[in-house]
């Protein structure tokens, strides 16, 4: 409160309080927008993450339900699925059983095969 030696008494803010007040406020909207921005990036990422698992499940489905066994090795591959082409590398070894492989399928969001958003273990069998 400002005295100006009467009985009138000013109340307010000063220039100080308010710049203390707005440079809180801008700190405070600057970590909002930074915090909404990594989660928009977070959900489209678990978003392509999820449609490559669903990829590499519904390849391994088909070597299961398919009636030929995959041969061993490394195989490259590309599939189709939400407007977005997949690329999946596809790896078969040999197990302890003879009538049993073990099937890897690692997916890629791209086309050099440089972005691996999932890998998925299964088995195959006669």
């Amino acid at each position: 409160m400002i005295n100006l030696g009467t009985n009138r008494h000013f109340s307010g803010f000063t220039l100080i309080e308010v710049m203390i007040a707005l440079t809180i406020i801008a700190i405070s909207l600057g970590a909002l927008l930074s915090t909404s921005g990594s989660q928009a990036n977070n959900a489209s990422y678990l978003k392509q993450k999820t449609l490559a698992h669903w990829v590499a499940v519904n390849e391994l489905t088909q070597i299961r339900i398919g009636k030929e066994f995959p041969d061993v090795g490394d195989k490259k591959g590309s599939t189709s699925m939400a407007k977005h082409d997949w690329y999946w590398i596809r790896t078969t070894k040999k197990t302890e059983d003879k009538d049993a492989l073990e099937v890897t399928f690692t997916v890629y969001a791209d086309e050099d095969y440089q972005q691996n958003l999932t890998s998925l273990i299964g088995y195959a069998t006669r």
